[in-house]
């Protein structure tokens, strides 16, 4: 799985059955069909240069937005063109507009972009490397077009870091597409709280899931379009955090190789709806 964007669906979580608790023991071959797959997303991911232009339906408690999103190798830039459901009048889209003009201008606003995007991607590809053996595999189904595994925590794995001790904490299932052996799906819900420092320090609470989609764009490329995350604890100082997120991607079309921040934004600016015509 692309480890840029892996990074959010590592994180996140979908639904248990009953039938996971009685997972005890490693499956090997289960075991060793997961870890082809990490191996082929990693290379797959290392072997993909595309970018894409598309739209982000987010929801999020504080409301509904649609954003019209364009990838360059120099970094995103998306706009707001939808909150609520309404289309943005005159002044939210200028507001927009300024917004999108100073990230494209500003060295420090895109070497942040940039650092992060690095972060992320070094968190999600330790995370996908801990798939195998993190958790107990089992097959749970094996149809012609894909096969379906479930997963709960390894007892005998050792997470390294706090991230780790979250992840390693989850169960749920992946879908493995054919032939290719690509992630298709993963969802999970975390069985335990996770606590930190004893839960002085913090912890992530017993019941929060992710579920994340992923498809086929073109040969050997594939990307998210589908996420959902609801997540809440408490971490440092108890401070509270709440993730509850979920985001649709659709629209897909290939950002022309060389695509600039500048001519990202100018496209924006000049087709700030052309994606949406049947939303």
């Amino acid at each position: 799985m692309n480890p840029r964007t892996l990074a959010v669906s590592l994180l996140l979580a979908g639904l248990l059955t009953p039938s996971l608790s009685a997972q005890t023991q490693q499956d090997p071959h289960a075991q060793q069909l997961v870890r082809s797959a990490v191996d082929i997303e990693l290379v797959a991911d290392r072997d993909d240069h595309t970018r894409w232009r598309y739209l982000s339906d987010v929801r999020r408690p504080e409301g509904q937005f649609l954003y019209t999103v364009v990838e360059t190798d120099h970094g995103s830039v998306k706009k707001k063109i939808k909150q609520n459901g309404q289309p943005l009048g005159p002044d939210e889209l200028a507001k927009e507009t300024q917004r999108i003009d100073s990230f494209i201008h500003d060295p420090a606003q895109q070497a942040k972009q940039h650092k992060d995007s690095q972060q992320d991607d070094v968190r999600a590809e330790n995370m996908l490397r801990m798939l195998p053996d993190a958790f107990l595999w089992k097959i749970t189904s094996d149809a012609s077009d894909a096969t379906t595994l479930s997963f709960v925590p390894n007892p005998d794995f050792n997470p390294p870091t706090m991230e780790s001790r979250v992840f390693a904490a989850m169960a749920g299932e992946i879908v493995v597409s054919k032939p290719e052996s690509r992630i298709q799906r993963i969802s999970g819900k975390l069985i335990r709280d996770v606590k930190f420092g004893f839960g002085i320090l913090g912890k992530m609470e017993q019941g929060g899931t992710f579920s994340v989609e992923r498809r086929r764009l073109a040969p050997k490329v594939w990307q998210i379009t589908e996420s959902h995350v609801h997540i809440n604890g408490h971490i440092l100082l108890f401070k509270t955090i709440t993730e509850q997120e979920d985001e649709v991607k659709t629209g897909f079309n290939p950002t022309p190789p060389a695509t600039t921040l500048e001519q990202a934004a100018n496209l924006l600016r000049n087709e700030p709806t052309s994606l949406n015509a049947k939303r």
